[in-house]
């Protein structure tokens, strides 16, 4: 591998082509939530997903698991890139701003969800050593971006425990408050039983926070019963003593692949920043990115 020598495409929070850099597992974007330069880890690079999000920028997305990991060429990649942006002239060749060339983190997301990789555990111990042994952690976050759906797996959990052991932290997908939405947002069948069992293991091994997107489709999603379920459930979670580090709010800011993608409504500041005033009012921590 070695480093392009030709101008490349700028990064933005509006570009997250993951094959950007030219390699299978690992690609840069600008990320709203971390703030700036994510490193991603593609974890499903044959865009596979157990779930299929409306609002999901993969194309040719296919209901499935992540395929076998090879994690050799993983670690060499993640080795590679690292000593590119480290050492190399990474900044200036993706032309980023004088504040943005920091790692914000290292963030494990990509094309599907995944947790569904076989080997989830040794994936996140190699990242976790490499990224270490680079000196990126503690400054920069070691992220897991999941649907939280295969928590209950015994390999998801060991991969939570060795995310922990870098301080990392997991970002739970809850996009709607009930079964219903969730079915539509989602196109999930996920229960709100398991939804909570998931939760809490997830917390009671990682540092979590909830990610939400909020959008309009259909007239059916983020309505006023939609939010209210919304803050109930946080109500449910608080009784039940799920610890929740913040909870981040953003909406679609790239376009759809997905067949309803001509039908989404991006949700305005205004009404995302009023939805953040009540759920501070509860006593959590909130984030909002348009």
């Amino acid at each position: 591998m070695k480093s392009p020598n030709t101008p490349l495409q700028a990064l933005t929070t509006t570009n997250h082509d993951r094959d950007i850099a030219g390699l299978k597992y690992i690609y840069p974007v600008i990320s709203r939530r971390a703030g700036g330069l994510s490193i991603g880890v593609n974890f499903n690079p044959n865009n596979a997903c157990n779930w299929r999000c409306i609002y999901c920028q993969v194309p040719n997305l296919q209901r499935g698991a992540a395929p076998a990991m090879d994690l050799a060429l993983l670690e060499d990649e993640l080795r590679f890139f690292l000593n590119y942006v480290q050492q190399g002239d990474f900044f200036e060749q993706y032309q980023l701003a004088p504040d943005q060339r920091v790692i914000k983190d290292i963030a494990i997301s990509g094309n599907g969800e995944p947790t569904s990789l076989e080997n989830f555990e040794q994936a996140l111990a190699s990242i976790g050593k490499i990224a270490d042994a680079a000196g990126i952690f503690p400054a920069s976050h070691f992220v897991l971006i999941t649907n939280g759906s295969l928590v209950h797996q015994a390999s998801t959990q060991a991969g939570l425990m060795q995310l922990a052991r870098y301080h990392g932290e997991v970002w739970f997908k809850l996009d709607s408050a009930t079964e219903q939405g969730r079915k539509l947002i989602n196109n999930s069948a996920q229960s709100q039983q398991k939804l909570l069992e998931n939760l809490k293991t997830a917390s009671r091994l990682c540092s979590t926070k909830l990610q939400t997107c909020v959008l309009h489709f259909d007239e059916q999603t983020w309505t006023q019963h939609e939010k209210q379920a919304y803050l109930q459930l946080l109500r449910l979670i608080q009784e039940q003593q799920i610890k929740i580090e913040k909870i981040m709010l953003y909406t679609i800011a790239r376009p759809s692949f997905q067949p309803e993608a001509a039908d989404l409504i991006k949700a305005d500041l205004a009404e995302m920043n009023a939805l953040a005033t009540d759920i501070e009012a509860m006593g959590f921590d909130v984030g909002v990115s348009g």
